[in-house]
């Protein structure tokens, strides 16, 4: 289980740094440039290091639904959208609400077994984890606009705030 979370915590701040990453790119090459480049390259690497570590393995899939064969697909979405958020609302509130968003889909499609999950009960204590979650990014981008707010007012010599047009 130890492995399992640090490897998870690994995955998340590569999520984190890959997002900030594709966003420079994209700022010079455009979104499907950089979809392209992420995961062409991603294919690339991918592949040299399954024919390293796997051998002929690597090409044998067994017996699986063909449409999961096209997970591959989602990527382009994946990097698609994440780059266009990122670039509209920063690299923190972005992956934040990414970040929710999976939670949710996750509880949901494991509380319902869908995609050949193990079905997981929904308790009250997940969906409040989730809650708490939401609020958590709703309290971190309303904390930001606080800041903003008082730091464009200035302060008269007779002590009264008066907003800077």
């Amino acid at each position: 289980m130890l492995l399992g979370i640090i490897l998870a915590l690994i995955g998340g701040s590569l999520v984190g740094v890959q997002n900030m990453f594709n966003q420079k790119v994209n700022e010079k090459a455009g979104g499907w440039s950089t979809t392209a480049l992420v995961l062409g390259m991603g294919f690339a690497a991918s592949l040299v290091m399954g024919l390293f570590f796997e051998g002929r393995e690597l090409f044998s899939f067994g017996s699986m639904q063909p449409w999961f064969w096209f997970s591959g697909l989602l990527g382009v979405g994946v990097v698609t959208c994440m780059v266009q958020g990122v670039k509209r609302l920063g690299a923190t509130y972005g992956v934040a609400i990414a970040m929710a968003s999976q939670l949710i889909c996750a509880l949901w499609w494991d509380s319902a077994g869908w995609f050949g999950l193990e079905q997981v009960p929904f308790t009250l204590q997940k969906g409040l984890g989730v809650l708490a979650l939401i609020g958590g990014i709703i309290v971190f981008k309303l904390g930001g606009r606080a800041v903003q707010t008082r730091s464009s007012q200035s302060y008269s010599a007779g002590g009264t705030v008066k907003a800077e047009s």
